[in-house]
Parts: C-alpha cells; sequence; structure tokens
C-alpha cells in the first residue's frame, strides 16, 4: 500500500535538505498517516482507514460521507 491518503489523496513531497554549509540534497517530506478507525453511520459499523491529520480534522467538520463523496471512494470496500 502506498504512503498516500485514502481520503484526501495527500502524498510524499520532494524538497531539499539544507545542511549548514547551505548544501542541498534531496529528500523526501512524508504525509504524517495515521491508521484510524472511523464510526460509519450510513452503514453502521466501524471503518479502518489510513488517513492524514489534516484529513482527519476535517472529518470532525464535513463527515465520513461527504469526504468519501469527494473522494470518490466506495465505504463498503474498507
Amino acid at each position: 500500500m502506498s504512503r498516500r491518503c485514502q481520503l484526501t489523496g495527500k502524498k510524499a513531497n520532494n524538497a531539499f535538505a539544507v545542511s549548514h554549509s547551505h548544501r542541498r540534497t534531496k529528500r523526501l517530506q512524508q504525509v504524517n498517516l495515521q491508521e484510524k478507525r472511523v464510526w460509519w453511520a450510513e452503514g453502521n459499523r466501524w471503518v479502518k482507514l489510513r488517513l492524514s491529520t489534516k484529513a482527519i480534522k476535517t472529518l470532525n467538520t464535513k463527515g465520513l460521507s461527504a469526504m468519501a463523496k469527494e473522494a470518490g471512494i466506495n465505504l463498503n470496500h474498507y
């Protein structure tokens, strides 16, 4: 499974690690992913998802069904 948020699609970002002498080497900034069990009210069950912390915060305001519809995923498979 790739390191990608299942609801927002966030993934790693290419960046530079800059040393004290200002030498720049390539590095990856990974997404802060968390394995989270979320209650899905319409399906009346728990759904286990890999979410970024930003997506977890947005879940509290929008709700799981609305975010899944925007992402185009079917929660019956999770």
